[in-house]
């Protein structure tokens, strides 16, 4: 009876197991084809037909169905490491499941010798699962320990430095914590060797949630300014609230609860002191900073500036939260004069924040992408610190015209706006605006020669007159949406001679790092014009060349090939082969056309508006990056599609045709690059955090930043820490103590590195993810070295929050 019971379950389970090995087979066969047909690897047909003569064997109760799985398991060894060396991720894709099933068919070995009349051989059955179990629980261990893409050397070893009496930061007054974004606190109490005692020492609710999961709408991320035991915060819908930067009490909050359609956040204030000494320019050349006053019994003596998304620039005391009286009309000034038809609908308006350039507070905005030829200009403008009067304009359809236009008129409509942060060198009155491209980004026939000269660069005006002094571009006739999306790092650039030179450093959604001298515009690394694939596009102007910037390491823009194509599983690993052959891709500049095209990065980058962080001390450059490709396709525009709505949330994946008004075409598709599974289809990391030595150019290491814990496949969060490195969004905080800290992933935690080598040394969880960008302060009143975080959720991830988190050494 227990024999025939025991026939009866060994039956059964060769036929279950033979019946999945069948179907896996029909799967890989059927789509193995499909690819075979796009010019792709042979590799997934073969092994389909494999598998569907084991899977049948098997169910026929025949040895001969474990032999051929043995024969198409050593074979995918040999195959995997042929087409992807010994790369961990790639390998995990290609094999994990094909040896689960591999350990299945060796336990199966005793009952289908038993069925042909020999003795069961356990011994071989054992030794051969044991074996595969050993390397599948050492596949699935690996998945839990960072696999590095660029290892640090061995014997680096930055040494830490105390700071220099005197040179210890004492405020974090500007967006990038100094006007040319170093993001780098000059503080030393807080190191790589005691940042794992870090404790909370305060938590603060805004009251503003953002209820955004998609980047659409509401979003946090902000990065706080710090005057003294002030912190200075900003919420989604533009309120403003000061608050104790010792204990993290309230002191003031004044509401604004400004609402837009689409895209509302605050990423950060400015902050002017009218008692304090102003800063004239020392260098030759340079046109004075005009003086101002505010009479000593007068409010608003310190201001606090907010571009809001309504669209206004507004003036607050920084003392009382009061608004500023002396400032426009009563605190505010409207940004929507001369703008034209389109801001009353969310189509222009800043994100970023207002940038001081002695005192002016200068202005941009974004304008959204791909809706319409005809759109607001990307005018940026300068105004007076204390009365909110213009004082000029920089419009880029109109460069000579410094004035606002006359009434009734508007600035040119439609040209290459600034969206990102801006930097100001108090040296020079300089203020270097980085640039996107004029509307409509994916087609460029109606670029002007002013466009198309302005667009995508990196642009030096004088910040008292609003004059051009010098154009950089990083990409002609963008048709990409490859803006120089975050605002230029100040820095000190090494030479070969040893001498420096005082540079600005920025990283492109293309991956590109350009190091331009902020006196002349050129570059003081390579840059190379290399000829790229032209379009099919009637009447568009594609430029034969592009630059790219060799002297400096590309950051996750790698030129892509079918063997980089990822997946879960062979399964949706075949599914992205066949996406990645049957789209057109000529590798970093692919032009959009009317057919299914692939560009990656895609136009959420690469860098984006986090922006990089400079350690002065070591000459270390860190940057935080995403990787996620893009589909894109145009496709003439039928009366239908005309009709349909397109709000410009880019967000957001097209995944029907929208229309791009004023041109023949609409946007067939514009999703990302994504497995059935809901993951990228390229091979992981998704995301890193990267280290540039400055003295050598070369990338001193780069590790996977972010794990799935807080995220998964449709949206279904996994809960395991498997440290992939995930798309970042926010930037880097360096310190003095050998340290770079990052929120800016897809899991609930704020990460400290050690910048000699990458080692994640301390992490603390969130309540919610974080897009925002840490500072770093030493409390006035407590002597205590701060590290504080705004978490209002991560990107895809569905929690959302409105905390501020601040940590000390106990």
């Amino acid at each position: 009876m227990v024999d025939k019971q025991h026939f009866k379950i060994s039956t059964l389970t060769l036929w279950l197991l033979g019946s999945v090995l069948t179907l896996m087979g029909c799967f890989l066969t059927y789509y193995g084809w499909v690819l075979v047909n796009l010019d792709g690897s042979f590799y997934f047909l073969i092994v389909g037909i494999g598998l569907i003569i084991s899977g049948v064997q098997l169910t026929r109760k025949r040895i001969s169905g474990a032999i051929i799985y043995g024969i198409l398991l050593v074979s995918t060894f040999i195959w995997a490491i042929a087409d992807s060396g010994f790369d961990f991720w790639p390998l995990v894709s290609r094999l994990l499941t094909f040896i689960g099933f591999g350990i299945l068919v060796a336990l199966s070995i005793p009952a289908l010798l038993t069925k042909t009349g020999r003795r069961p051989n356990w011994k071989l059955a054992g030794s051969i699962s044991a074996l595969l179990s050993i390397i599948f629980i050492a596949f699935i261990g690996g998945m839990f320990v960072p696999h590095d893409p660029v290892s640090a050397s061995e014997d680096t070893s930055l040494p830490l430095t105390k700071v220099k009496p005197g040179e210890e930061q004492v405020n974090w007054d500007h967006y990038g914590n100094t006007s040319g974004g170093t993001r780098f606190v000059a503080l030393d109490q807080i190191t790589r060797d005691n940042v794992k005692d870090l404790q909370v020492a305060w938590t603060y609710r805004t009251g503003d949630i953002p209820v955004s999961p998609n980047g659409g709408g509401a979003e946090d991320q902000q990065t706080p300014l710090q005057i003294g035991n002030r912190l200075y915060l900003c919420t989604p819908h533009n309120n403003v609230i000061a608050v104790d930067a010792t204990t993290g009490k309230e002191l003031w909050k004044t509401e604004i609860n400004a609402k837009q359609k689409k895209w509302m956040r605050c990423r950060g204030l400015a902050y002017f002191d009218a008692q304090a000494a102003l800063q004239q320019p020392d260098l030759p050349d340079s046109t004075p900073v005009k003086t101002v006053s505010v009479a000593a019994n007068a409010q608003c003596q310190r201001r606090i500036l907010m571009n809001s998304v309504t669209p206004e620039l507004i003036a607050l005391d920084a003392d009382t939260g009061e608004f500023c009286h002396d400032f426009g009309n009563n605190g505010r000034v409207s940004l929507s004069d001369h703008m034209g038809k389109g801001t009353d609908k969310g189509e222009y308006y800043p994100t970023s924040a207002p940038t001081l350039a002695g005192t002016t507070v200068v202005i941009g905005g974004r304008v959204a992408d791909n809706v319409a030829t005809d759109m607001p200009g990307g005018v940026v403008r300068g105004f007076d610190v204390i009365t909110g009067q213009l004082r000029w304009a920089f419009d880029p359809g109109n460069p000579e015209q410094k004035q606002a236009p006359a009434e009734g008129q508007t600035y040119a409509r439609s040209t290459p706006n600034v969206w990102a942060p801006m930097s100001y060198d108090s040296h020079s009155n300089t203020v270097y605006m980085p640039t996107g491209s004029a509307a409509v980004d994916l087609w460029g026939v109606k670029h002007n020669p002013l466009d198309r000269k302005f667009g995508a660069s990196m642009v030096a005006v004088d910040a008292s007159t609003g004059r051009v002094k010098w154009v950089y571009q990083t990409v002609h006739n963008d048709l990409w949406d490859f803006d120089v999306p975050m605002q230029p790092s100040f820095s000190d650039f090494p030479g070969p001679d040893g001498k420096t030179t005082p540079a600005l450093i920025f990283g492109t959604k293309s991956g590109q790092l350009f190091v331009l001298d902020r006196a002349t515009g050129k570059p003081l690394t390579k840059v190379e014009e290399r000829p790229v694939t032209q379009g099919q596009i009637p009447d568009e102007n594609y430029s034969p060349t592009q630059p790219f910037s060799v002297g400096m390491p590309t950051i996750g823009a790698d030129v892509l090939k079918e063997s980089d194509m990822w997946g879960a599983t062979p399964f949706d690993q075949l599914m992205c082969r066949i996406q990645f052959k049957s789209k057109r891709y000529n590798g970093l500049f692919t032009p959009p056309g009317t057919d299914a095209s692939l560009n990656l990065p895609g136009s959420l980058g690469g860098m984006n508006w986090g922006g990089l962080s400079i350690d002065p001390v070591n000459q270390y450059l860190f940057i935080n990056d995403m990787r996620v490709g893009l589909e894109v396709q145009l496709i003439p525009a039928s009366p239908e599609i005309q009709g349909a709505k397109n709000d410009g949330n880019e967000a957001a994946a097209i995944s029907r045709p929208l229309p791009l008004a004023g041109t023949p075409y609409a946007i067939n598709a514009k999703v990302r690059f994504m497995s059935p599974l809901e993951i990228p289809c390229q091979k992981p990391p998704f995301g890193t955090l990267t280290a540039v030595d400055l003295k050598t150019q070369k990338i001193a290491w780069q590790v996977p930043v972010g794990t799935v814990q807080d995220t998964g496949p449709f949206g279904v969060k996994m809960g395991l820490p498997m440290p992939i490195g995930m798309p970042t969004i926010g930037g880097t905080l360096a310190t003095q103590g050998g340290l770079v800290f990052i929120a800016s992933t897809q899991d609930y935690y704020l990460r400290g590195f050690d910048t000699s080598t990458g080692k994640e040394v301390w992490k603390a969880r969130l309540p919610v993810g974080s897009q925002s960008t840490p500072v770093s302060y030493k409390s006035p009143v407590d002597g205590k070295q701060y590290i504080l975080i705004t978490a209002g959720g991560a990107r895809n991830s569905p929690d959302r929050g409105d905390y501020v988190i601040a940590y000390k050494l106990p």
